[in-house]
């Protein structure tokens, strides 16, 4: 099992626009589906106002790496972009 913490550090107020955005992308229900994932999962971070979490769980890292390569992935980069300073990735192997 493989699990990365990503924290999406957004842009000053705009974690609640880059969250419905990626509800409206469709990320968690796409990655959902993808063969390989256990959990995709977002949280707001309390004490960080302007934080996103995502925990994410692949039985086998080739599944997190394949779902890099979607087209979804791909869109959610663009999101990155318009609504975020920067990412930060905690990876768990168990």
């Amino acid at each position: 099992m493989l699990t990365w913490n990503v924290t999406y550090h957004c842009k000053a107020g705009q974690r609640e626009a880059f969250y419905r955005a990626l509800c409206e992308l469709g990320v968690r229900a796409n990655s959902m589906q993808e063969e390989g994932n256990c959990r995709y999962d977002y949280f707001f971070a309390a004490e960080a106002p302007d934080d996103l979490l995502l925990v994410e769980t692949w039985t086998e890292p080739a599944y997190q790496q394949a779902h890099c390569k979607t087209e979804t992935a791909a869109k959610l980069q663009e999101l990155k972009k318009q609504y975020c300073t920067g990412t930060s990735i905690e990876k768990f192997d168990f």
